[in-house]
């Protein structure tokens, strides 16, 4: 889900749902899974009901934003993210700032966060394509064994591009 008052109305052209899509196609090794994209404006109650849609009624167990993480006064992709939480992982936007801080010195003013939703993981991410290969490069390890944790569909990566960690009695033999 690309979040961007501009994209959306057609202003320019979205670039972080194929930064996204072109990033799992490369790291998810199972054929199983599916997108359900949506380009949206950075309405909070728009964000909710659009994450309320993907998990409630798609049934994603991951859902992945960009875009609207940042202090401006539209950036509000945290709040809304938070909003429709059952339990908040703070674990991954503590990572997600500390890998770009490697990159930019403003990583310090991203507020992405990332939180569980029933059977859902939901991550923010950065809206620019860069930034959110940099970012699931240096979070996505954990994200399948989460999954698996809150019930999701066990998800393989391909090694050469992110390695998913997972305890030796959680793996399955390839």
């Amino acid at each position: 889900m690309s979040i961007s008052d501009r994209a959306s109305a057609g202003v320019y052209k979205d670039e972080g749902i194929p930064a996204l899509k072109e990033w799992l196609k490369s790291a998810i090794a199972a054929p199983q899974w599916r997108d359900e994209t949506r380009l949206i404006a950075d309405e909070q109650a728009l964000i909710e009901s659009t994450l309320c849609e993907l998990v409630d009624v798609k049934g994603c167990s991951l859902v992945l934003t960009t875009g609207g993480t940042g202090p401006a006064r539209r950036d509000v992709t945290p709040e809304a993210t938070l909003a429709v939480a059952d339990k908040v992982m703070p674990g991954f936007g503590e990572q997600m700032r500390a890998v770009s801080l490697k990159y930019v010195p403003t990583a310090i003013l991203s507020r992405q966060v990332a939180v569980i939703r029933k059977n859902s993981l939901i991550i923010n991410l950065p809206g620019q394509p860069k930034a959110i290969r940099e970012t699931l490069d240096g979070v996505f390890a954990a994200v399948p064994y989460c999954v698996d944790l809150i019930g999701g569909p066990y998800i393989e990566t391909n090694d050469a591009v992110v390695k998913a960690f997972r305890p030796k009695s959680a793996s399955r033999p390839k």
